[in-house]
């Protein structure tokens, strides 16, 4: 990767001047070469996932903040471009969450988001979520703005309240967050254009839209969100979903007819995952070493 002095928050923030940023959630160091190879100047690190993808497991918080540490420390040192990880409840209380914006900062991470769930969390685009009390969560968001060490470090706030607590009660823990500290808000699973449009006229901070699939979310373009004010966008599944089905079928292919040879055609060659992982760069860099212990 290249050197440079800029921090991650810092490269963010100027994006986001620029326009909307459209960040795709990749799960491990392929998927976010992949990405940025496909000229995104953002990543997502989505603790589903992480949950997902790494450990097969729901994404109800059973990651461990180490897990989630170690593995944005691949997806981050894998890529010159700025990326934003989920961390989810905060992995606990004020300190904890102290604890996690510190070393997120640590590993090359742009910014973070936070969400106003009781553990276990669920995924925010199921029913039956519960909700912390505003206070507590402001808590959380005023120890996270209080362990930046990078002013441009982005503490983002999640709530979860449309589901329960209605657009009102979203809005109205928005507006608490912001005043909290928070740098930016992610309104999960709101359920029309309407509503987007609603929350960015009443909340005067830079906003988060979560377009996944198959959510109470309609589907909305880029170019839609950014007319109604949003600065950043993530796909959070998008790959992993096109790429579970493709393995699927790839697997279905092998298991019947025993050889892969139809297959090839939609493989990756060994020269282009050589290339995606700057394979030859490490082998020059070997060889240099080696004359160097002549």
């Amino acid at each position: 990767m290249s050197e440079t002095k800029e921090s991650a928050g810092k490269r963010l923030g100027s994006l986001m001047e620029q326009g909307i940023v459209v960040m795709p959630g990749a799960f491990n160091g392929l998927t976010a070469k992949l990405a940025e190879n496909a000229g995104f100047k953002g990543l997502y690190i989505s603790g589903a996932g992480l949950a997902n993808g790494v450990a097969a497991m729901p994404d109800t918080g059973l990651l461990t903040m180490t897990e989630v540490l170690t593995q944005s420390a691949y997806i981050t040192r894998a890529v010159d471009i700025p990326c934003i990880v989920d961390g989810d409840t905060g992995f606990g209380g004020p300190l904890n969450v102290i604890r996690l914006v510190e070393d997120l900062q640590n590993i090359g991470a742009a910014g973070v988001h936070i969400e106003d769930q009781m553990m276990p969390k669920k995924c925010g685009h199921l029913s039956g979520k519960s909700l912390i009390e505003p206070e507590a969560m402001k808590e959380k968001i005023i120890a996270a703005a209080e362990a930046k060490k990078d002013p441009d470090f982005l503490v983002i706030a999640r709530t979860d309240a449309r589901a329960s607590e209605g657009m009102d009660g979203a809005i109205k823990r928005a507006n608490l967050y912001i005043e909290a500290g928070a740098d930016g808000v992610f309104p999960e699973a709101l359920e029309s254009a309407d509503e987007f449009r609603r929350f960015a006229k009443e909340v005067n901070a830079p906003l988060l839209a979560n377009m996944t699939e198959f959510g109470k979310t309609p589907y909305l373009t880029v170019s839609e969100f950014e007319e109604m004010g949003y600065a950043i966008v993530i796909f959070p599944l998008t790959m992993m979903r096109v790429m579970l089905k493709s393995l699927k079928e790839t697997l279905d292919v092998l298991k019947a007819k025993g050889t892969q040879k139809e297959l090839l055609g939609g493989m990756f060659t060994r020269q282009e995952l050589y290339e995606l992982i700057d394979y030859k760069e490490l082998e020059v860099s070997d060889e240099k070493g080696g004359e160097n212990d002549a």
